[in-house]
């Protein structure tokens, strides 16, 4: 499997206790992937959690059946998500797409989803943020690579 088909659903932060638990830094807000007994990859191998618990701030801290470098990613392959509606997309999916603007003018590449009270924001290289609603996002195709944008939504001032 190679890393394409795979999602990073958290990375391996500083221990926690003596037991060989650490914390899950950048953790999915899906609470099964750190579950005693899920499955998880990390470069080329396949490990179990055995041991799942919460620590500070609500945060995952589990242990794994071996051990696993600080900073790594933690895994899982892209088939394992759950599937989305038509037009729902993950943000992972998002991330490098290249924003055109009606009319043809490219506006970059998307950077970031930026979360947001009343909806999130794309964020474009050069930190420009443009509002993730219908009324400016015209279509996305992940086929293409391309977020289509209405008019007038940028302004790189």
């Amino acid at each position: 499997m190679s890393g394409s088909d795979r999602v990073v659903v958290g990375r391996v932060g500083r221990p926690h206790g003596l037991d060989g638990a650490f914390f899950v830094e950048e953790a999915s807000e899906d609470a099964r992937w750190f579950a005693l007994g899920a499955h998880l990859l990390s470069g080329d191998e396949k490990y179990s959690v055995t041991a799942s618990r919460h620590g500070a701030g609500g945060r995952p801290v589990i242990r794994l059946d071996r051990s696993v470098s600080r900073g790594a990613a933690l895994e899982v392959p892209f088939d394992a998500l759950p599937a989305t509606s038509e037009d729902e997309y993950y943000t992972f999916q998002l991330i490098g797409l290249e924003v055109v603007e009606e009319g043809g003018r490219s506006l970059g590449p998307v950077v970031s989803i930026a979360p947001g009270i009343a909806n999130d924001s794309i964020e474009l290289e050069g930190g420009t943020l443009l509002p993730l609603v219908g009324a400016c996002v015209l279509d996305i195709d992940l086929e293409a690579g391309r977020i289509l944008v209405a008019p007038g939504f940028f302004d790189p001032a």
